[in-house]
């Protein structure tokens, strides 16, 4: 023991010399070997490429200026003039057939009243200016202007647009007319009218009150029949103004709580008929604005003067006829009528036991002797698709003949004009392809073949919108979407080129659209997929599905666009996926109809399908280049808009529930009665078309259930959310999404290695 104890503690005052020299070549040895690892990564490195400095889309470049498309809301003056505002805010009036420019307003005079939207007078002397924007209202001015000698525009006085005796009106609406310095306003839901700017208002209605509204549509009207807050139309010469009037007295109230701002909630009711109850009574009648003033209503049919109905379409044909479109409450016919203003009586000219496109504006020939709709014409085997229908009054005879001007398997989405001279209608369509956009022009003495006048027209533009003269020799041409074609020679002018934009998006990592088509109950579906920018067979893919807020909408198009879907695909390993399953519009009746009486079945049963397509096939996106998405994942989800599309995600969830992982759903439809794993519920407060009511019922379902759900409210926001709480929701949903799918994904990578 005693030996022991003394070795040891030699050993500790004398431990072993170390072997420096030893250490020192293993230390250099390892200095060399990184050194070379260090030299094989920069010379095998490629040279640094335009291409790879370029960063991910974010949040934040959604919301900046030089990433949003700019609209010039061009708007023909004549045949040969538009005036349009460019990017810079400048008012621009451009001569094309002289092709010389002329400045109107400069943007300085928007920054100055914060001017929200503007309008010039029919005489261009004038400009109105809305600003001070409110929930529901704008306050209006005028701007006066004269031009110098250098061609610039010089301010005068303001003028603010008040009702008589009323000092700091809170207008609902103000707008120039068809002449001069024509306008009308209304406030407290009563119509006023000015012959010039200088002269007295005179009030043309006055039964205007709470739930009376006079040339402004209430919400049954603006959400689900006019789609605009708009209920009255000028005649062409400017003497005549129809308008309808829509009485809500007996509709059921809704109350939209209001929690902010005051010690005490307060609650904003308004009406709002649920099914199985009263529906507001509407009339329209024409007033007579030269001379003394006279109003006259339109009889309505009289199959439905009895009865609930609907006015869908008011247009005016010349001066003093009009073309009205009346509707039964089931919505199984409608009755279009030409109604003479000056006596207020209404013809029949057609009747349909359908009410498809139903504020679809007709187009009539000068003497009203025919006129033109798109109507569903049977295609074979192919099914109903919709197409121009031309129908002409016999002579000695009370009925019209029909003939069909085009025909096929693709549908036209809207007709445009109709050059009476030369008998051509132009047209939009969906023949080139389903997913495009083309403007058509077509005989209607069969004098030559249909002609596409935008296919090729501009390199990459393959989804067109247009607006044309008011003689149908011209068009103003919206580019929205992308795609390489052979190009084609015509003289045309860019009024905008979205530049900024294209810079723009040159700085991004950009992903990548395939357009595919999946087959289910032996119906051919096309499916949008949005792929990352790096993406690489070798790894593992979340999949996230959008599923259409609204029956008989189109999402796999090649319109272009920009959301936070694209911001998750774009920096995550994640794929979108946009499917145009049954009850999808643009591809015939066939595919539309298939959801009559049957919401959330067929159509569920189509997003489910291409899920599971996604789920166990490869993707192509390139030749010989593969994006697989491991089937053992089941990462595929939903995010649904609002109203339908939440419906049919709760739909999907309920008979889908291992499949889809995770979901989110805004302001979901949860019963029709009301309206009019985890689960993520976004809610806006107010929100008027589906209401907390159907949340409310879900959440408790939830709870009954046990499941697991997060919510997010946006107290007291309008139909439309703020920038803030937009912005507020982009990252939240990225977020969710991330933590739900990606965590996911990176488990099973791991486990994959670890397997291997």
């Amino acid at each position: 023991s005693t030996a022991g104890s003394e070795k040891s503690s030699r050993k500790m005052l004398h431990p072993p010399q170390r072997n420096w020299k030893g250490i020192a070549i293993s230390l250099l040895v390892i200095v060399a070997v990184c050194s070379l690892i260090t030299m094989s990564v920069v010379v095998l490195t490629p040279a640094e490429l335009p291409g790879n400095s370029k960063t991910r889309l974010t949040v934040a470049d959604l919301y900046k200026p030089e990433f949003s498309v700019h609209d010039p809301e061009a708007t023909w003056l004549s045949d040969s003039e538009v005036v349009y505002r460019n990017r810079d805010g400048h008012v621009i009036k451009f001569n094309f057939a002289s092709n010389e420019t002329e400045v109107i307003l400069t943007n300085s005079t928007f920054v100055a009243f914060k001017v929200v939207k503007y309008s010039l007078s029919a005489d261009l002397k004038y400009a109105l200016f809305a600003y001070d924007v409110k929930q529901v209202s704008l306050k209006f001015k005028f701007i006066p202007k004269i031009k110098n000698h250098w061609n610039i525009l010089i301010l005068k006085i303001v003028w603010e647009l008040n009702p008589p005796e009323v000092h700091n009106a809170v207008l609902q609406h103000a707008a120039w007319g068809r002449q001069g310095q024509q306008l009308i306003y209304i406030f407290e839901n009563n119509i006023y009218y000015q012959s010039d700017v200088k002269s007295n208002s005179l009030r043309i209605t006055s039964s205007g009150m709470g739930v009376i509204f006079n040339g402004l549509a209430d919400w049954l009207y603006e959400e689900e029949i006019l789609h605009s807050h708009l209920a009255h139309w000028w005649s062409p010469d400017g003497e005549r103004l129809a308008f309808l009037t829509i009485n809500d007295t007996l509709v059921p109230k809704m109350v939209l709580p209001q929690f902010t701002g005051n010690t005490y909630p307060k609650g904003l009711q308004y009406p709002y008929p649920m099914a199985g109850q009263r529906n507001p009574a509407v009339k329209l009648s024409v007033v007579n604005l030269f001379g003394a003033t006279h109003t006259q209503e339109l009889q309505p049919p009289d199959q439905l003067r009895l009865s609930d109905f609907y006015i869908t379409m008011v247009k005016w044909l010349g001066n003093t006829h009009l073309a009205v479109r009346w509707v039964n409450r089931p919505q199984n016919a409608s009755v279009l009528t030409v109604c003479e203003a000056t006596i207020g009586v209404c013809l029949q000219v057609g009747v349909a036991d359908w009410v498809m496109g139903s504020n679809m504006e007709p187009l009539f020939s000068q003497d009203r002797s025919r006129f033109f709709l798109t109507l569903p014409v049977k295609q074979g085997g192919h099914g109903d698709f919709h197409h121009i229908t031309m129908f002409s009054k016999k002579l000695r005879s009370d009925h019209d003949e029909v003939r069909h001007l085009t025909s096929g398997d693709w549908e036209v989405t809207k007709i445009f004009a109709y050059d009476e001279n030369n008998q051509i209608i132009y047209f939009l369509s969906t023949e080139d392809s389903a997913q495009q956009r083309h403007l058509y022009s077509v005989s209607t003495l069969g004098l030559f073949p249909r002609r596409c006048l935008t296919c090729g027209l501009k390199e990459g533009c393959s989804f067109f919108d247009a607006d044309v003269s008011p003689e149908a020799q011209h068009a103003i041409l919206h580019c929205k979407g992308q795609r390489q074609s052979q190009r084609i020679t015509y003289t045309y002018f860019i009024l905008e080129n979205n530049l900024p934009l294209r810079s723009a998006l040159e700085t991004k990592k950009m992903i990548q659209t395939e357009i595919r088509m999946i087959t289910n109950d032996n119906f051919e579906l096309p499916l949008k997929l949005i792929y990352p920018p790096d993406f690489s067979e070798s790894y593992l893919y979340g999949l996230l599905l959008i599923v259409g807020s609204s029956l008989g909408a189109q999402a796999a198009t090649e319109e272009f666009g920009l959301d936070w879907a694209s911001v998750l695909a774009g920096s995550e390993q994640v794929i979108i996926a946009r499917l145009d399953g049954r009850g999808s519009g643009f591809r015939g009746q066939r595919v539309l109809q298939q959801v009559h009486q049957r919401l959330g079945t067929v159509d569920a049963e189509d997003q489910t399908a291409a899920v599971e397509d996604m789920l166990l096939l490869c993707c192509p996106l390139n030749p010989g280049v593969f994006v697989y998405i491991q089937p053992s994942i089941r990462a595929g989800f939903t995010f649904l808009q609002q109203d339908y599309g939440g419906f049919l995600a709760l739909t999907m969830l309920k008979s889908t529930e291992k499949l889809i992982r995770c979901a989110a759903v805004q302001a979901p439809v949860t019963d029709w009665s009301m309206y009019g794993e985890q689960r993520q519920l976004y809610f806006f407060n107010p929100h008027s078309n589906v209401h907390f009511q159907h949340t409310a019922e879900l959440i408790k379902h939830l709870i009954k259930i046990g499941a697991n759900y997060t919510m997010q409210i946006y107290p007291d926001e309008g139909h439309f959310l703020s920038r803030r709480s937009r912005i507020q929701l982009t990252h939240s949903l990225i977020g969710y999404f991330r933590g739900c799918l990606l965590d996911a994904s990176s488990l099973l990578d791991q486990q994959q290695r670890d397997d291997e």
